[in-house]
């Protein structure tokens, strides 16, 4: 489909365990007002608003240039970083373009106001032990959200589950199975709590519970009551969205995938799909607005770079094409194999797949761009690569994507960077994936084709036969549906400690950092790896079995004077590592 679309245009803390004295806590609240926790938490109200800010938290993942949902994708089996692809540029003392540091650190300021609110929970007298209850039940889910994170990308980090009042300089690492153990004991407790529907957009409800409980039982092995999670929500207020629905219902040109991924829609009450969602609306208060989420910079091509005969733009991105397509940096840069192998199946390819999921409507070719620019004698004819000096300028400007996924207005901003938009955090289509994950551990092939043929069938795409059911598969189709919504290389990092544990295909717990499921399928899938081995800006695309979790910032592991907190083996430091901790009391 060409692209010429009308115009629509208009127009965080912790640099490490300790700030910059030795005397300052790692993460000691530092009240400035008198919005300080003693002044906040003194009724129900103020832990209110202490769940309001656990909610913006989440916005974190997905909003402003190079955020974290971003970098999952920029080390993952189906692209590569645009502007750092050696992974040996990613030291515990430097990481230059992406948060592979910054992430730890934002997280435990996420962490820390979590506890605040668990700590200050019976400091006052609650007329109703439910609503203390619920309050407290989202309070720890929050706090789940963001340990399950860092487990699954740095492994071993040190567990704070209090309110730190004072200086500490003694953390110590806690072992990955001891924080998911406590995170499935707390999320356990908040599914009996939290309620079947939100009271209001933005709260936690039990489908939420229920979803990331699912994970943590995968991640500690628990498969049946995984399954019994994943089930309690698909059985739930929940339902795949089937029909059209929405902003566009009326474009018959359009399908219900553009629907369901239209920012306006991701909690239109139609919208059965939508299990939990950040906050972030444009046309919300200026006060509330992020940063936007990039997603027409991040992972797109730099299409309005394209020459034409003249050397000149062919079609720049302050246009009427430059509103819908955005202004690409190809920072995610997306691979053949997401582009065109994986839709190989059933004797069909990328051009045939009847898979919603790769329809022409819903992608961008770049043939399909049209040259737009005044004067230029190719106006009106597709962009080519004919004028390109070197093809190698091509590698980030001329690549398919998937505009469904990625289109966003910007009404805020002068660029058509991808604006204020709630993302999905949670929705069942993933819930159906997790089961069919979890039946495939039992060795029930036949059940987990069931649960993925439920997410193919709203595609359109033909079923999977039972025998081609596998770990591989599977994110295969997690790579169709949720792509620029799972946080890619995390949920890699538990499949691959799943597999270790289960001393499946020669992988063990033991040589965790030089063999492992995660690097091996990224070396398999993505030819970014192989020669010609992309190179950009300097850097050669280049990952080691260990840069499956990621290095923890040395800021945090010097400051800590009194403890050890352990690095990760194959980086520097890691030699001083000692055992962790492998219980929790707070």
């Amino acid at each position: 489909m060409k692209y010429f679309f009308p115009a629509i245009r208009t127009v965080l803390l912790f640099t490490g365990l300790v700030l910059s004295s030795c005397s300052d806590s790692w993460l000691e609240p530092d009240p400035k007002s008198f919005f300080a926790p003693k002044n906040v938490y003194v009724n129900e109200a103020g832990f209110q608003a202490g769940l309001v800010t656990l909610r913006k938290n989440l916005n974190y993942d997905f909003a402003g240039n190079r955020n974290p949902i971003s970098a999952e994708y920029s080390y993952s089996d189906i692209a590569v970083s645009g502007f750092q692809s050696d992974f040996r540029q990613n030291t515990p003392s430097n990481s230059q373009f992406l948060p592979i540091l910054s992430f730890f650190t934002a997280v435990y300021e996420y962490i820390k106001n979590a506890n605040v609110l668990i700590s200050r929970i019976d400091d006052i007298e609650w007329p109703r032990e439910e609503t203390r209850n619920m309050i407290l039940a989202e309070a720890y889910w929050h706090r789940a959200y963001w340990y399950y994170r860092l487990v699954n990308t740095y492994g071993d980090v040190p567990w704070i589950g209090i309110e730190l009042k004072g200086t500490k300089l003694d953390f110590q690492s806690t072992s990955r199975d001891a924080i998911l153990k406590k995170i499935q004991a707390d999320l356990e407790y908040a599914v009996q709590w939290l309620p079947v529907k939100p009271g209001a957009l933005g709260d936690v409800t039990k489908g939420a519970a229920n979803h990331l409980l699912t994970k943590v039982y995968l991640a500690n092995t628990e498969f049946d009551k995984a399954i019994a999670s994943a089930t309690a929500v698909i059985d739930g207020p929940y339902r795949l969205m089937q029909s059209r629905f929405g902003s566009y219902a009326d474009d018959p040109v359009r399908n219900v995938l553009w629907d369901l991924h239209r920012s306006e829609n991701k909690n239109n009450p139609q919208n059965t799909e939508t299990i939990y969602t950040t906050v972030d609306r444009a046309d919300g208060p200026p006060e509330a607005w992020t940063a936007g989420a990039h997603t027409m910079r991040l992972y797109t091509p730099s299409w309005w770079a394209i020459l034409d005969a003249t050397g000149n733009r062919a079609c720049n991105w302050d246009t009427r094409t430059g509103d819908t397509l955005g202004i690409g940096n190809a920072d995610v840069r997306t691979n053949n194999y997401w582009h065109y192998t994986i839709w190989n199946e059933n004797g069909y390819n990328w051009k045939t797949t009847p898979d919603l999921r790769r329809a022409d409507i819903n992608w961008v070719e770049m043939t399909e761009i049209l040259t737009c620019r005044s004067g230029s004698p190719q106006i009106g004819l597709s962009l080519s690569k004919d004028y390109f000096s070197n093809l190698a300028d091509t590698v980030g400007r001329w690549y398919p994507w998937p505009i469904y996924k990625t289109f966003i207005p910007t009404p805020n901003h002068t660029q058509p960077l991808g604006g204020q938009s709630d993302m999905y955090i949670f929705r069942l289509a993933e819930t159906y994936l997790l089961r069919a994950e979890a039946y495939l551990w039992k060795g029930a092939a036949s059940l987990a084709a069931d649960d993925i043929n439920e997410v193919r069938a709203r595609a359109k795409a033909k079923p999977v036969a039972v025998s081609d059911v596998s770990i591989d598969f599977i994110f295969d189709e997690r790579s169709k549906e949720l792509y620029i919504e799972e946080p890619r290389h995390s949920e890699m990092v538990r499949v691959s400690f799943i597999i270790a544990r289960l001393n499946l295909n020669g992988y063990g717990l033991a040589g965790f950092s030089s063999k492992n499921w995660y690097y091996d399928r990224v070396m398999r899938v993505n030819h970014f790896y192989h020669p010609p081995i992309f190179f950009n800006f300097g850097f050669q695309a280049t990952l080691e079995p260990h840069n499956v979790l990621w290095p923890v910032p040395q800021s945090a592991i010097t400051a800590n004077t009194l403890g050890v907190i352990n690095q990760n083996i194959g980086y520097a430091g890691a030699d001083r590592n000692i055992a962790p901790l492998e219980t929790i009391q707070d």
